[in-house]
């Protein structure tokens, strides 16, 4: 994948590294050169820039990124006007570090769903979760299993989870379905929200746009994504 990494701290130098070791192409980040010279020779490109001037954008392949990790930790405020940016430039899926209660509240309202906090997950560990290319949102339980979201494939649509048993593709364990439905507020006002229909059962139907949560080693799961199919998954 293509990775930029904001901020090449401590934690955004140690990430776009590890990201790299990975086999990722990573640019990284900072308006300090002297960071950006500490990580020149060790990831794919550095680049010394204000993420906070919109203008310096231009020179910076935004929405050629498959992901971008906003890891700035000395200027809270830097941090929101960046990742403010890019949402406005780019659709470009965005991982940011929050470094308060209020930024957390910030991001959460700018609609970053992917939230970091380096103080508690590692730069190894949130980079095993980016690895995982087609999952929605997923959840390490260690360096083999994975709790992930994904996405239900059109030949599941129409069927129940008894009928989907018998194709014995994928080994996958699956734990709930989450769907969209709509709802009305207070003065009528329609929305559309996420919800999960519980504990799926055998003749639980896969529908259209359904989001399979699943359960499994980190190889089937991205096997899964990749659309091999090899594997089975398991109600």
């Amino acid at each position: 994948m293509k990775i930029i990494v904001f901020g090449l701290g401590n934690f955004g130098m140690s990430l776009a590294i590890s990201l790299t070791e990975t086999g990722n192409e990573v640019i990284g980040v900072d308006k300090n050169i002297e960071k950006v010279n500490l990580v020149k020779d060790k990831i794919s490109h550095a680049i010394a820039m204000d993420s906070t001037n919109e203008l310096s954008y231009e020179a910076l392949p935004l929405k050629d990124a498959d992901k971008v990790v906003v890891a700035i930790g000395e200027n809270e405020g830097a941090a929101i006007i960046t990742t403010a940016i890019i949402k406005k430039l780019s659709d470009v899926k965005i991982i940011s570090r929050a470094l308060s209660p209020i930024h957390d509240t910030v991001l959460e309202a700018m609609g970053i769903h992917s939230i970091v906090h380096p103080e508690q997950e590692s730069a190894d560990r949130l980079t095993k979760q980016i690895n995982f290319k087609s999952t929605l949102e997923n959840y390490q339980l260690d360096d083999n299993y994975t709790i992930s979201e994904v996405k239900a494939k059109p030949e599941f649509y129409g069927k129940t989870l008894a009928a989907l048993d018998s194709i014995d593709k994928y080994r996958l364990t699956l734990i709930t379905i989450i769907r969209k439905r709509e709802k009305k507020n207070l003065i009528g006002k329609k929305s559309i929200i996420k919800e999960s229909i519980g504990r799926p059962s055998p003749q639980t139907v896969i529908l259209e746009n359904d989001i399979l949560v699943v359960y499994g080693y980190n190889k089937d799961i991205e096997t899964y994504c990749l659309g091999q199919e090899e594997y089975q998954i398991r109600s």
